[in-house]
């Protein structure tokens, strides 16, 4: 099986077009790691279009807040503001489904999917020690997480822990599994990346040929900066997006 694995799209519409468009034919199924809203300006389009075409979407923490499972103690202003407004705009259909999303750790397909940790929904994996907590509650040997904005991960190699970091300078990455290693992995987000790159991210794994690829892709920046600015959102959210910050 082919699979297409997306995280934290955040209400992006031009970044999920995107996507969608340059993985088209090179997948068979869909699966997103949760945050479809927060941020940007497109909340229900993108909404809609996941309720009809991605089988298994796990919650993430501006899933809840953005319907009203969640508090919003924890945002700092920009998000908080975005998330309420996201809250008031959405329909009552889209807001029914991010209510009623399940949350990880998700089984599937012999993975595990989550969206922050295995132990806890929102936390943040991003260093080699905030893996090593999590490795040894793994019972998969592949898991996808996301939350981090950061695509990439680690891998468990007899005991000793590396850091799979691509480089999307030189196009799409290659990373072969091998039978007895854990991964512990990141495709990255597509509506706001937080490495460095601007451009959406999102990987492929193929199950048979047991082949990850990690990929980069351009979309029309300019105009999901314009919506983000001209819904009053703060204008910061439109300027991080530049910079994949």
């Amino acid at each position: 099986m082919r699979y297409l694995i997306l995280s934290d799209i955040h209400s992006n519409w031009e970044a999920l077009e995107a996507v969608l468009a340059a993985a088209r034919g090179l997948y068979e199924r869909i699966i997103c790691l949760g945050d479809l809203v927060g941020y940007g300006a497109d909340p229900n389009p993108v909404v809609d279009w996941v309720r009809a075409n991605i089988p298994v979407v796990i919650r993430g923490n501006h899933d809840k807040a953005c319907s009203g499972v969640d508090s919003l103690e924890w945002f700092n202003e920009a998000a908080r503001e975005a998330a309420m407004w996201t809250l008031t705009r959405l329909t009552p259909d889209n807001l029914k489904y991010l209510n009623a999303l399940p949350k990880g750790p998700w089984e599937s397909d012999g993975m595990t999917l989550v969206h922050g940790s295995i132990l806890d929904e929102d936390e943040y994996v991003v260093s080699p020690r905030d893996a090593s907590q999590v490795f040894p509650y793994l019972d998969a040997r592949l898991t996808f997480f996301g939350h981090t904005h950061i695509q990439g991960g680690f891998v468990l190699v007899e005991g000793e822990l590396q850091i799979v970091r691509p480089q999307p300078a030189k196009g799409p990455q290659y990373l072969e599994l091998v039978n007895h290693e854990k991964y512990l992995l990141n495709p990255g987000s597509v509506g706001q990346p937080r490495d460095g790159d601007w451009r959406s991210a999102f990987l492929l794994y193929d199950s048979n040929l047991q082949r990850i690829i990690f990929h980069r892709i351009e979309y029309d920046l300019p105009t999901a900066q314009g919506k983000i600015r001209a819904a009053g959102l703060p204008v910061h959210l439109a300027s991080r997006l530049g910079v994949g910050r």
